[in-house]
């Protein structure tokens, strides 16, 4: 294909991406806000009702990884055909439901066909632009996650003030409009059809479930089954002639490494999304609608930002990038912990040094991982690092939760003079310790490694 041509199919898809991914972020996000209207409505308690969230996360995050192992074996058109549809036809019966087996059937569906959207949102940037351009290119998708992060919220309380709840069903199926520009401008590349280790993703899929689960519910059980998964997995994947991953690819130590610093940076920004709304709720005593425009000014930051973010990396290199997310959030976690109980405006203000900062870090760390694989492994490579930050999130998740439940404890600030929000200032210090310890080993080693 000539060059120029690949360059603007490449611009179009990202744009389409961006547009994809928008929507695909609200439809996890706006069912937060109707869960207690589904619980009034179907008799449902806590436990039963949280599974039109939690389960779609469980498929969500193991879907990534799913779809960028097929994504080496079969054309990424059909791929996102398939996931686009079924994230439709989930929309669907959700919005015509009447039980709540059908509400919930209708949320697996649409994750399902949602995982196909990060997948291919990591793969296209690969497939269509040279190394020096990719980071522009992922930032373009940042933008469409950062924009969905912001509207969602807002978008759904909209709803909710006029309409019923089903409704929130209804926007995803805005997705449709863009499957006739994946089915024009993706290629037909296709990788080695091959086989497919069914068992070895069922058993990966078990130990995410369990795993997470653990966190969940507090139980040593499902801990211990998630363990005795992944070590069938790993012996799984070391034993037959047709593995869900290659070996190899955990031999690549920048690779491997790679996933562990991510995964530490996406358990640690988690806590902008997390602790930022309990923390306006519990000591700024925020209602819920005032906590969900506080939270505005960050995500649009980061969707107004993130095409920049992307060209620095291209311009400066990815470790310049990291440097200057890294400062972004240490200053973020550290004014949140020196300032806990100041006005929600500086609040916000705060939380938009945090929320750019974290979309350039992850732009940096997504566009340097993707450096470390060959084209043969870069659908199941990149899938896995979405699942991680998938992981990453429910496992921060629960540990933040259990945290903010301790009352009585002293500021471990010595610069903050609040009475209120002990806890949160101590976890937001933490944080920005954590952050400097990880800039410290990206210095040492991944500024070496990668080549920018």
């Amino acid at each position: 294909m000539d060059a120029a041509l690949q360059k603007r199919i490449g611009e179009k898809l990202m744009y389409i991406v961006m547009f994809t991914l928008a929507l695909s972020a609200m439809s996890v996000l706006m069912f937060n806000l109707v869960l207690p209207q589904i619980s009034e409505e179907f008799l449902l308690n806590n436990a039963q009702v949280s599974w039109v969230t939690s389960a779609y996360a469980l498929i969500y995050g193991i879907g990534t990884v799913v779809y960028g192992k097929l994504a080496d074996r079969y054309k990424l058109k059909d791929l996102l055909t398939f996931g686009v549809i079924l994230f439709a036809l989930g929309s669907l019966l959700g919005l015509a439901a009447q039980t709540f087996w059908m509400v919930l059937l209708g949320r697996c569906m649409q994750a399902v066909g949602a995982a196909s959207i990060p997948a291919s949102a990591m793969l296209i940037p690969l497939r269509y632009f040279p190394p020096e351009r990719r980071g522009s290119a992922m930032g373009t998708a940042f933008v469409g996650l950062a924009l969905g992060s912001a509207l969602g919220p807002v978008l759904s309380a909209l709803i909710l003030s006029v309409m019923h709840w089903r409704w929130l069903f209804g926007i995803p199926l805005f997705i449709l409009l863009t499957l006739p520009f994946y089915r024009r401008y993706l290629g037909d590349d296709q990788g080695s059809p091959g086989k497919m280790d069914w068992l070895g993703g069922s058993l990966l899929a078990a130990a995410v479930t369990l795993l997470l689960l653990s966190v969940t519910y507090e139980t040593i059980w499902f801990a211990l089954g998630g363990l005795v998964s992944l070590l069938l997995f790993i012996a799984r994947i070391h034993l037959t002639s047709f593995p869900f991953f290659p070996p190899g690819l955990f031999k690549n130590k920048t690779y491997t490494l790679g996933l562990i610093i991510t995964f530490l940076i996406s358990g640690i920004g988690f806590s902008l999304y997390f602790l930022s709304p309990l923390l306006l709720a519990h000591v700024n005593v925020l209602p819920a609608s005032w906590i969900g425009f506080a939270l505005v000014p960050g995500a649009a930051a980061s969707a107004i930002l993130g095409r920049k973010g992307g060209k620095l990396a291209d311009s400066k290199g990815n470790s310049y990038l990291f440097f200057l997310a890294s400062g972004l959030l240490f200053s973020c976690f550290i004014l949140l912990s020196t300032f806990t109980g100041i006005a929600a405006a500086y609040i916000a203000i705060f939380l938009i040094l945090g929320n750019v900062g974290q979309t350039f870090m992850m732009i940096a760390m997504s566009n340097s991982v993707s450096r470390t694989l060959t084209k043969e492994q870069s659908g199941v490579g990149m899938g896995l690092l979405s699942m991680m930050n998938f992981i990453a999130g429910g496992i921060a998740t629960g540990i933040y939760g259990k945290l903010v439940d301790f009352d009585q404890v002293t500021h471990w600030n010595p610069a903050n003079m609040y009475s209120a929000g002990a806890i949160y200032s101590n976890i937001f210090l933490v944080l920005a310790i954590l952050h400097a310890l990880i800039l410290l080993v990206y210095q040492y080693y991944f500024r070496r490694s990668w080549r920018d």
